[in-house]
């Protein structure tokens, strides 16, 4: 490549996974922080560098500098959310922003220089705007080039034009941000920039490959890349303003109409369908109200219309409070609604049914489980969702009407077999079942199929005798002390019990004592034709299902 790279305004915010820390977990950063990832530290604050912590340090050693250090995990999406208010901030004075890493940006120096009165003064400006808006302290630097301009912003300094090199030469190899490399340059006696810049670029692509070519070039400061600037994201939120509030159901579903009609053509303008719909409106004494409609297909202008109208309704027409079924009315009118598009995709990316469009039936079934959820809110209308799990109630999770659908722990499909009952996990649930943070859980221990039809929200005390009618107990080893003749659940009559299956063993989370249980599960068969679950924890006998 021939020319000189172009000028790069690089903003960067020192110790930015400290800082994020504080932003989002309300960490201190004034204190002696450290973030660490595979037990090292990869940033700190400047507390902890006054104590003699350091990059790179292991959890221990940096704990033993400084005893009072605050160690926080490595997030990276928590670095890059807080980061978005900065890069937000920095847009709104100049335009063509990349994102470089979360706690810097560049932009190209050229239009901010010219516009805010030279290069300097363009900087001067975007950190005290940074500074305002979103309570951060920023360098800047600006040099030839994005990788020149990252190490400027760290002594805030700006690099004439053409001089780039010469700042770079002086610099030591550890500058480059490879490691390996670094160290290798180091027992090679190539100790600066400069000194690596000097060596002819062919013996390093032969000796360092394709990367160290790459540092080659940048230690010479012919970093040549075009910015990869984000485009932000397009604005598709409609809102409406009233003078008059809205208090009636009529009013209601003629803006309805209109604003769903308007949030249609500017979505089909970028190509886009909604999915997910957010609605959310503000009365005249300040109240805020929002709710999520999700659908499974493309919400149509008319489907859009249709929701807005039954959430208006099922505000406006609310309850006033004492005990009633829906939720409580406002207490004035509507002056704002919005809508969001919380889910979008490309208007032609749905799948349709494989013998068409959804059915009309179906249809039908959404729209009025939603007009109910409209009047009585999302939890009214909930579907099971079944997941992992080793009991009944563990493998079912309720859901709202047209949320995702997704289990509340990971798990297969139940098997047509028995729990598994040899090796180490012997039908006790051990830890073997939640190790492998990408792994899918065997659950052992679950109940074989099928599951029972009916799983009570509470279990119900139960007393289980023999034929004699002593009372069965179940020893530690698992050795039941008479085989189960009679049920007797709560203080209901005897049930005779004709056939049983068990124990089968449950000890779940032994290693967190809090969260231990232990306990053993029998199905059993009654003379009247019932099969219950039943369960042993404590001593206490337990109905934890019926089956059907």
């Amino acid at each position: 490549m021939s020319g000189a790279p172009p000028r790069t305004l690089l903003l960067w915010c020192p110790d930015w996974p400290v800082l994020a820390a504080e932003i989002v977990d309300g960490v201190p950063a004034t204190g002696p922080v450290a973030v660490l990832h595979a037990n090292r530290v990869v940033a700190c604050s400047e507390r902890a560098r006054a104590e003699g912590v350091r990059r790179g340090l292991r959890k221990r050693e940096a704990q033993g500098r400084c005893p009072q250090l605050t160690v926080v995990e490595y997030d990276p999406g928590r670095d890059a959310r807080a980061f978005e208010p900065v890069v937000a901030a920095v847009e709104e004075l100049v335009a063509g922003v990349e994102v470089v890493r979360p706690g810097a940006c560049a932009v190209t120096a050229r239009g901010p220089g010219r516009y805010l009165g030279g290069e300097e003064a363009a900087a001067e400006r975007i950190i005290e705007h940074v500074a305002q808006s979103c309570l951060v302290e920023s360098q800047v630097g600006i040099a030839d080039g994005v990788f020149a301009a990252g190490l400027a912003a760290r002594g805030g300094r700006v690099v004439a034009p053409g001089g780039t090199p010469e700042f770079l030469a002086g610099l030591p190899v550890e500058a480059l941000g490879r490691s390996a490399l670094a160290d290798l340059l180091r027992r090679l006696g190539v100790r600066t920039l400069g000194d690596f810049a000097a060596l002819p670029a062919g013996d390093v692509l032969a000796r360092f490959g394709f990367d160290g070519a790459l540092a080659h070039r940048l230690a010479a400061g012919r970093d040549h890349r075009p910015l990869a600037v984000r485009q932000p994201p397009a604005d598709l939120t409609v809102t409406a303003q009233h003078d008059d509030p809205i208090d009636r159901v009529d009013a209601a579903a003629f803006v309805a109409r209109a604003l769903a009609e308007q949030l249609h053509e500017r979505l089909a303008g970028h190509g886009l369908a909604c999915t997910r719909l957010g609605i959310e409106a503000v009365t005249e004494h300040g109240q805020e109200l929002h709710r999520v409609w999700r659908h499974d297909g493309l919400l149509t202008a008319a489907a859009i219309a249709d929701r807005v109208r039954w959430q208006l309704d099922g505000w406006l027409s609310g309850s006033n409070g004492r005990a009633g079924a829906r939720p409580a009315r406002p207490t004035a009118g509507i002056i704002r609604l919005r809508l969001i598009p919380d889910g979008v995709i490309a208007q032609a990316g749905l799948q349709a049914g494989l013998w068409g469009e959804t059915g009309e039936e179906r249809e039908r079934a959404h729209r009025a489980l939603s007009r109910v959820q409209g009047i009585l809110g999302p939890e009214a209308v909930v579907t099971a969702v079944l997941g992992g799990g080793r009991s009944p109630a563990d493998q079912v999770r309720l859901v709202p009407w047209g949320d995702e659908r997704l289990p509340a722990r990971p798990g297969p499909a139940p098997l047509p077999g028995g729990p598994v009952t040899s090796g180490a996990d012997r039908a006790v649930g051990g830890r073997p079942a939640d190790r492998g943070a990408g792994a899918v859980p065997p659950w052992p221990g679950r109940l074989p199929a099928p599951a029972p039809a009916v799983v009570l929200p509470s279990p119900l005390a139960a007393t289980v005798h023999d034929a004699a009618g002593e009372p069965v107990v179940i020893s530690a080893r698992l050795v039941v002390s008479a085989p189960p003749a009679r049920l007797v659940v709560g203080t209901g009559q005897p049930a005779e019990i004709v056939g049983w299956a068990g124990p089968w063993p449950v000890d779940e989370r032994w290693w967190a004592p809090a969260e231990a249980r232990r306990r053993a599960r029998f199905q059993v068969s009654l003379a009247d034709g019932a099969a219950l679950l039943l369960a042993v924890e404590a001593g206490q006998w337990l109905v934890e299902a019926i089956y059907d």
